[in-house]
């Protein structure tokens, strides 16, 4: 069965188990952020994602996909290259753009629910 082919579901996204998802080295910035995350849903075609993700403290730099998130826990300064700088935490709902390119101050570990579209 692939994740498209569930049916209706509910996660408590605080306790949910994720998985261990580490970053390429080049990414990180400062310190010793570790990523993990556990996709919840896909759809068929492979270009509609959604999931949980998290990061602990430290900085990093990514480009992005087209992206919405609402932060569950922990807070973060996301500064989007030639954009705005983006203060989040708890509750928040942050959009990214597909090829923006961020740096992520992560301040306490992060736990974002997220759904992302491919091209």
């Amino acid at each position: 069965m692939t994740t498209h082919d569930l049916p209706s579901f509910a996660v408590h996204i605080p306790d949910a188990e994720l998985e261990a998802d580490p970053l390429d080295p080049g990414q990180i910035v400062s310190g010793t952020p570790e990523v993990s995350g556990k996709v919840l849903w896909e759809s068929a075609d492979g270009k509609q994602l959604r999931g949980i993700w998290q990061i602990t403290p430290g900085v990093v730099t990514d480009t992005e996909a087209n992206e919405l998130f609402v932060v569950v826990s922990g807070r973060a300064t996301v500064a989007v290259e030639g954009g705005a700088t983006l203060e989040i935490g708890p509750g928040d709902a942050c959009v990214l753009r597909e090829g923006d390119r961020t740096t992520w101050t992560v301040h306490e570990t992060l736990r974002k629910a997220y759904h992302i579209t491919l091209p």
